[in-house]
């Protein structure tokens, strides 16, 4: 009899792998104190997360090897049928390209998060590729969610930019080491997908993913652009109602 041919052995066989299974996490920064991280996460080629994040979360997503593309939707947590609308992410600011400041906004006019540091080499205009919105699929469906609760993604890390003559060009990946910073507004549910982007089928790299409570980072206003501004008060409004509807309850 080999040593898993019985319950014993094949549990014992089991345990002996967990060393080797281990999957590494992204480095802490020193300047984050480590008592605040609730998320620290490396996300390989192909996989793919589900995460519920609290307002005040910062998060960073991070590009260790230079290759990784993020395929990222957002839902808010408590109301799932308020979700990212990359088109009004685009049209409200008056900007198709991801940079410091820009909100990432709900159907509903509000601010799911904030840019707060970006890397370039983004996208809001192509979506995902086939793989990557299967993956989103899976990972919705951990949340209870059906594919046609997930729309349109945005992609970091790897961009696009639009020609003269209108045609969409691949800028590739950043630098090695990049990281993208944001700042959560309302509770979320951040699906996201590591996979080669529409224009670019290089396989991608690592991807990781690392948050820790931050709310005070809220109390500071990112973009004075009146769009911004409109919406975020939307966005305090309807956190206010929310707060002051549970304690009614």
């Amino acid at each position: 009899m080999t040593s898993t041919q019985s319950t014993d052995g094949a549990r014992a066989h089991a345990r002996a792998q967990a060393a080797s299974a281990r999957i590494a996490r992204p480095t802490t920064p020193p300047d984050i104190d480590p008592a605040t991280i609730v998320l620290a996460q490396r996300i390989p080629p192909g996989g793919y997360a589900n995460i519920v994040l609290g307002r005040g979360t910062h998060l960073r997503l991070g590009d260790p090897e230079g290759t990784t593309c993020a395929h990222l939707f957002l839902l808010r947590a408590e109301s799932p049928w308020e979700r990212l609308n990359v088109a009004d992410t685009v049209k409200v600011p008056w900007q198709a390209y991801l940079s410091q400041g820009h909100p990432l906004l709900s159907d509903q006019g509000r601010v799911l998060a904030t840019v707060l540091d970006a890397a370039g080499h983004h996208d809001t205009l192509c979506g995902p590729t086939t793989e990557a919105r299967h993956q989103l699929h899976l990972a919705g469906a951990k949340q209870g969610l059906e594919p046609r609760d997930i729309g349109p993604s945005i992609a970091l890390f790897r961009g696009a930019t639009v020609a003269p003559d209108g045609a969409l060009i691949p800028t590739g990946n950043g630098p090695t080491g990049a990281t993208v910073d944001l700042i959560v507004h309302l509770p979320i549910t951040l699906l996201v997908a590591n996979a080669a982007h529409p224009l670019d089928a290089r396989p991608t790299g690592d991807l990781d993913l690392l948050a820790w409570s931050a709310p005070a980072e809220l109390n500071t206003t990112r973009n004075d652009d009146p769009e911004y501004l409109r919406a975020v008060d939307n966005t305090e409004a309807a956190w206010a109602a929310a707060l002051n509807s549970e304690v009614l309850a």
